[in-house]
Formats: C-alpha cells, structure tokens, sequence
C-alpha cells in the first residue's frame, strides 16, 4: 500500500482545530512494553470542514476523537482550539472550554434519566454567560429578537422529530429517539465544533438523511466543523468534506472522499471490495 504522510489536512494559517504529533500511549502491567494507541498523528480541520474518521475497530479513531474533544489527554503532542495550546490548561479550563466550544454526540446516550427531553437539551446550557443563554450575540446583527435557550431546545427538537416528546423521560424513547435527542443537546450549545461517534447508528434511512442534513446546514450557517467517526462508507462519503483513514494508532491516509475511498485501501483496511 502506498505511503501517506501522516500530517494531515491543508495548510492553514488559522485552523479552528489543529493536532501536532499526538501520542497516545498506555503502561503496560509487570515492565511490558507500553500500549501505544495513537503515534504521531497531525491534523488540522477548518471552519465548516466535515471530516470523517475511519477505520477497523482498535485503530484509534475513537480515543483520537476523544482528545480532540479535551475528554482525553494526549501523551505528547499539541492540540490547539482556535490556536490555545490546550493541554497545559487545568481541569477547570478545559471544562470550561468544552462546555462552550464542543458538542458531542456519543453512541453511550448519557442523558439523565430523572429528567425530560427538553431539559436534558437544556442541561449543557446551564453554565453559560447569560448573553449566550439569551442568543443575544447571534440575533443581535442581524436585528431579530434574541431567542432563549428553551425555545432554540424546543425548535432543535422539533427538527430531529421530537417535537411530541419534549415532556417524555428518556426511559420512555427508543434507542433512536434518544439519539435524535443527543444531536439536539449538541447543537443547543452553539459549539463550534461538533464530536460524533457513530452518530446515525440507530436511526432508520430517513432519520439518518435528516440528521445528516441538520448537521451540514449547521456548519454552513454558523461556521460549526463536525468530526464523525463512523464505520459506515456511504455515510462518509456522502456527508464529509475529507476523509482520514486511521490503521493501528497512525494516520493512514487523508484526503477527499474520491480521493481515499479507493479499492484497495478499502481493502486494506476493512477487507471488503468495492
């Protein structure tokens, strides 16, 4: 197979998100040799970028994801958000800025059981400065009515097709339903970028179009980038920007999706053909 170099994504002055040489690594129980799951992957994504990680499954995609998303630190390397070293912030610090820069959306709901839809969409927005609960510095330029929080919940959960069961107890929801609500929460932030871990694995065909296309039209029109691991071809190929295709800890390949999702590292990686 041919040769990649595993800095990956274009150039960029100004990056939104920006990985240098990242290392991950695990000790290993009686001297063993360490358990290395990332080595020395460099990426950067733009503003608006969708990018998708692929890859078999212990390749790394999801503990990559999960340092991009500060949920996780790196062994050695940088991550810079906006063009902050991250890693040196304290525990406070790097809460702080996932709470107000990062959505997620995991395959693990962690929504709370004791409390409706409505207010675990909400939940995220509890710690923000009161101009951002109000949306008042997005409608402000544009001369609408600052929305609230609750009606931008309500309004998200209407377009994930919740809309009759913002008052229902996650308990009461299917396994999809549940995952709409996720994509709901997420994007009740305002993040700048969203974290999507195999976000349409328990929706049907058309959930899925409809989720994809509310994740693209929130990058389009608030500069949000999202970063989705998935296992699935279509979903990449369709929904991305750029591909980074990730083999026993390193960056394999990146590029388009014509560009990357080729016969043969296909077969490589996932022994399938195409």
């Amino acid at each position: 197979m041919e040769n990649f170099n595993a800095n990956c994504g274009m150039a960029s002055s100004n990056p939104l998100l920006k990985l240098l040489n990242i290392t991950k690594r695990y000790d290993s129980p009686h001297g063993a040799e360490h358990l290395a799951v990332l080595s020395d992957v460099s990426l950067e994504v733009q503003p608006r970028e969708s990018l998708a990680i692929m890859g078999p499954s212990g390749s790394g995609k999801s503990t990559l994801l999960q340092i991009m998303g500060t949920l996780d630190r790196p062994t050695s390397g940088e991550v810079l958000l906006e063009g902050r070293e991250l890693n040196g912030l304290n525990d406070r610090e790097i809460a702080a800025v996932r709470n107000s820069q990062l959505g997620f959306v995991f395959q693990a709901h962690y929504l709370l059981p004791q409390c409706t839809v409505l207010e675990n969409v909400l939940v995220p927005t509890l710690a923000r400065p009161n101009h951002e609960k109000s949306g008042k510095n997005a409608n402000e330029a544009s001369g609408k009515k600052p929305e609230t929080v609750e009606a931008r919940a309500g309004r998200l959960l209407n377009r994930v097709g919740l809309g009759e069961r913002l008052h229902h107890r996650p308990g009461e929801l299917s396994g999809g339903e549940r995952q709409r609500a996720v994509l709901a929460r997420a994007l009740a932030t305002e993040a700048g970028i969203l974290l999507l871990d195999e976000p349409t694995a328990n929706l049907d065909l058309a959930h899925q179009a409809a989720i994809l296309a509310l994740v693209r039209k929130r990058s389009d029109d608030r500069e949000t980038s999202a970063l989705v691991v998935t296992h699935d071809i279509n979903l990449a190929a369709e929904f991305s920007d750029h591909i980074l295709l990730m083999k026993d800890g390193k960056s394999i390949a990146f590029g388009e999706p014509d560009e990357v999702l080729t016969p043969d590292l296909l077969k490589e990686l996932f022994a399938v053909r195409v």
